[in-house]
């Protein structure tokens, strides 16, 4: 969803440049419904994209258009491009809205991208209104809104904005000069544009809260300042509260939470209406007040604070004399301090009469579980992060990572072991470490991975937490060892590719590469058939290993499918002059964070060449993530371009340790080769002097041969 605070910021012609990207790269887009309200700008830039004729309505005597969801359902796209979310149907539509429409296309399978402005939402309508002057008769549900998967703002100063308004890009010009000086004056644009940025600073929030919640992360992040503000229900508490609030308001935009904790243990609570006050007081200074239930103070304070991802506390000092701080143990305030790690903890002096002191007691048997959790969470990710910095220290092999286990568990010999297929039955060990290695099942330690593999060890008995953070690990060395096995098959496959068998061995070899995947994702599935015993944390882990397995197979199945339609010639072309610089910049933005570890070296100034844009961006980003799986962390793979008598040579080179196997003898080469010669140009696969392996594709430059007629 392209989100905007004004209508002319430009949502719809960043969704529909969105839709050329996607149809570049092979995705089959239509515009299902784009408003280009006349500018010729967004206009051109739906060029070229299929678009749905719209549905005629009429209405009382007059005639409207509307989306023709029946003919998007039947024509099916992968992705349809749907402009003007809130906006209200005539009626006749089966739907009154169109948001309910795109339902129905999601409910289909269909992907929408869609646009918005802040306006239309119905919890700001009545803020719009006081900005504005203008009631908004249509509006949308926020829950709709916080539905999509994606929310991109589209923002615009309000200066730029008049000046594209000015201009004529917006607005006709006989509505110009009305649209300045009411709508769009830039006090209201500045309001507006402050809305839509808190509004998706929420949504941000949100995702970012979600996420930490999902991978057991306890340490804040300060992305935003949040203030606790600790109020024991006392007199003097005001002063404490009133000092968070200068803290928080020295920071603009931050959040200042109080909390008062309450017994859990049935004794009486503190004066209500005091407490009634300080609540009064806080959300008096744009703060907001909670009441927790608890026992232990610190741990629970830390608990909250850790919950809300807070980035300061603030609380009264003890009224504690040394002696009694000495006699009675570490006080409040001095256990936060020693503990809050990454938490900046702020003491307020208070009176020095050792009267009584409100209690603050947190929730020991509510939270419990959850600390326990977010430890398990915790050392989880500390072990996956080990193993993973050793693997990128090129120590990917199993002994060298069953060793590190055997170091971080303080174990005395591990072996995985795999279960043998003969009928004889029995286990054999793949890998160990250690002396004296367990040869099979019934050590110390004996940890079923899967049906085919078990991690026996030998050295001491280990708590439940600590089991379940190797088992963790175990799945990931099992995974990777699968993998490395797949990739020596599919050398050797490439090693007997020749003649008229190879198709039929590429075929094959694929086939054992979609049954492991699949086996690899039904393995994280069986896991969680009792998602109870794991954290929240591994689940999620399981969830996302189970789906990239599943997108590995569904990527196979696109790519033996279309090099079926290729050689059956069922698959078009369109060569035109397609800008090489453009295509390499969309193929590192689909790589994603893995596209910044590519070492670009092509010539400023590079003729166009003579492809299909959508075909060749699939070909190069297919090499290019092929050459960053095969890489070492420490050598990314090059992409050079130049120019060789009237051709642009393109190639992708690693330093993978790989076999580099020759021109088609994957699935994936066998399919850029031949897409590659579609578009006239050659394919060659090679090792370099110096390790690796280099590919090649030479395309004709624009300019060197003819184009033929569209």
């Amino acid at each position: 969803m392209y989100l905007g605070a004004a209508p002319g910021v430009g949502k719809t012609y960043a969704m529909l440049a969105e839709g050329q990207r996607r149809r570049a790269r092979g995705t089959d887009v239509v515009a299902a419904l784009i408003e280009t309200h006349g500018r010729q700008l967004t206009t051109a830039m739906a060029e070229g994209l299929e678009a749905v004729p719209r549905r005629t309505m009429t209405y009382r005597g007059a005639t409207f258009t509307e989306m023709d969801t029946d003919a998007i359902l039947t024509r099916h796209p992968q992705v349809a491009l749907v402009d003007e979310l809130a906006h209200t149907n005539v009626p006749g539509c089966r739907n009154a809205k169109r948001w309910q429409d795109i339902e129905e296309l999601l409910a289909a399978g269909i992907d929408v991208i869609t646009t918005l402005n802040i306006q239309h939402l119905e919890s700001l309508n009545d803020v719009t209104e006081q900005i504005t002057g203008v009631l908004q008769q249509e509006t949308l549900p926020d829950e709709v809104a916080r539905r999509a998967d994606q929310i991109e703002l589209v923002d615009m100063t309000p200066e730029a904005l008049r000046r594209r308004m000015a201009h004529g890009n917006v607005y006709p010009p006989d509505r110009i000069d009305a649209a300045l000086t009411h709508y769009f004056r830039p006090g209201n644009l500045t309001a507006l544009r402050e809305l839509a940025l808190l509004w998706l600073a929420d949504r941000v929030e949100e995702g970012m809260q979600r996420y930490r919640t999902e991978h057991g992360i306890a340490a804040p992040w300060e992305t935003r300042e949040r203030i606790i503000v600790a109020v024991a229900g006392e007199n003097d508490d005001e002063a404490v509260i009133r000092r968070a609030a200068r803290v928080a308001a020295r920071t603009p935009g931050s959040d200042l939470i109080a909390v008062h904790v309450t017994c859990d243990d049935g004794m009486a609570s503190n004066d209500a209406t005091l407490l009634e006050t300080h609540r009064a007081l806080v959300t008096s200074l744009g703060g907001s007040f909670c009441d927790v239930p608890g026992g232990d103070v610190a741990d629970t304070l830390l608990a909250f604070a850790r919950a809300e991802n807070a980035t300061q506390m603030v609380l009264g000092a003890s009224r504690r004399s040394r002696l009694r701080t000495l006699v009675a143990g570490k006080s409040t305030p001095t256990r936060l301090a020693r503990r809050a790690e990454h938490i900046d903890v702020h003491l307020v002096s208070r009176a020095s009469a050792d009267h009584g002191v409100g209690q603050m007691a947190w929730p020991l048997s509510a939270l419990r579980r959850r600390r326990a959790l977010a430890l398990e969470a915790s050392a989880e990710a500390a072990a996956l992060t080990r193993l993973a910095q050793i693997a990128l220290r090129g120590r990917s092999d199993p002994p060298a990572l069953l060793e590190e286990i055997r170091e971080m568990f303080g174990l005395s010999a591990v072996s995985l072991l795999e279960r043998r297929q003969d009928p004889g039955g029995g286990w054999f060990v793949v890998a160990s470490a250690g002396e004296r290695a367990p040869e099979g099942p019934g050590a110390d330690v004996d940890l079923p991975i899967s049906e085919a593999f078990t991690l026996a060890a030998r050295g001491r008995t280990l708590s439940g937490q600590d089991k379940r953070v190797l088992f963790s690990c175990a799945v990931q060395i099992v995974a990777g060892l699968v993998e490395g096995r797949q990739d020596q098959r599919d050398a050797q496959a490439a090693a007997r590719v020749t003649g008229p068998r190879s198709r039929a061995d590429l075929v094959a070899a694929t086939t054992r590469r979609a049954h492991d995947l699949i086996a690899k994702a039904q393995m994280s599935l069986d896991q969680l058939a009792d998602p109870s015993s794991r954290t929240p944390a591994e689940n999620a882990d399981l969830v996302a290993s189970a789906r990239l397995a599943l997108d590995r197979v569904a990527r196979l199945v696109t790519d033996v499918s279309d090099l079926s339609r290729l050689h059956a010639g069922a698959l078009e072309t369109y060569l035109r002059p397609v800008d090489l610089d453009e295509v390499i910049a969309a193929c590192l933005e689909d790589l994603g964070p893995g596209g910044h570890h590519i070492t670009l070296d092509t010539l400023e100034d590079l003729p166009d060449v003579i492809a299909d844009a959508a075909l060749l961006a699939r070909v190069l980003t297919s090499l290019m993530a092929d050459a960053l799986h095969r890489s070492p962390a420490d050598m990314p793979p090059t992409l050079t371009a130049a120019i060789t008598g009237g051709q642009v040579d393109i190639r992708v080179t690693d330093r993978g340790a790989g076999p580099a196997q020759g021109n088609g003898s994957t699935l994936a080469l066998r399919l850029a080769r031949d897409l590659t010669e579609m578009m006239g140009g050659t394919f060659r696969c090679d090792r370099p002097s110096e390790g690796g392996r280099s590919v090649s594709l030479t395309l004709p430059a624009a300019g060197a041969r003819s184009i033929p007629a569209a």
